[in-house]
């Protein structure tokens, strides 16, 4: 979903888990799916974690768990990896989540969810544990992601952290622009350039 990036501050979902794949992330059987419904994807983001094999609630994870929610899902280090699936990131785009912090990412996975309009964040690995602990301790930790300057806040620490961005990734979430959007914006200048040249 387009929506600009500024500041954004909000309770997390944790995924302590490392090496979490596409595949769990959406299981292969939903690429098959002639939609880029956002609903769709989102009910189906780590659907064989979330569903019993009979179809009922698994309600001993976490998405299924009242305890937590938000707009920031924190994940193990190595999340998406595995196959390339653009799928993995239309799910979690379309569940809700606009962040996702963890200690390294997949490069693709990472590329991906830029393009869909989730902000990865990579922060250090005793920065992670303690973002963990913190949501342990207490559920309703909220945690501030200040996308212009580039900052990660532990609100119940007080800690930050720098994390990397593409200049132009950045720009492009600040203003809810996509690829296509942005090349339209810049038209004009595009072709007064051809024209010279």
């Amino acid at each position: 979903m387009k929506q600009k990036f500024n500041i954004i501050t909000s309770t997390c979902v944790p995924l302590p888990l490392e090496n979490v794949d596409t595949d769990q992330i959406i299981p292969a059987r939903f690429l098959k799916a002639t939609t880029k419904e956002e609903k769709f994807f989102g009910e189906n983001l780590f659907r064989d974690w979330r569903y019993n094999a009979d179809g009922t609630l698994n309600k001993d994870f976490v998405l299924n768990d009242p305890t937590y929610g938000g707009e920031i899902l924190v994940a193990g280090k190595n999340f998406g990896s595995g196959s390339s699936r653009e799928h993995a990131a239309w799910a979690i785009a379309g569940y809700g989540f606009r962040v996702v912090i963890s200690s390294f990412f997949a490069d693709i996975h990472k590329n991906n969810e830029l393009n869909n309009f989730v902000l990865p964040v990579v922060v250090s690995e005793t920065f992670l544990a303690e973002l963990f602990d913190s949501i342990k301790d207490d559920p309703k930790t909220l945690v501030e992601v200040d996308v212009p300057n580039q900052m990660v806040t532990n609100k119940a620490t007080g800690r930050s952290e720098k994390f990397e961005i593409n200049g132009y990734k950045k720009y492009c979430l600040m203003n809810a622009l996509d690829d296509i959007d942005f090349l339209l914006e810049n038209k004009d200048k595009i072709e007064a350039w051809e024209s010279e040249n």
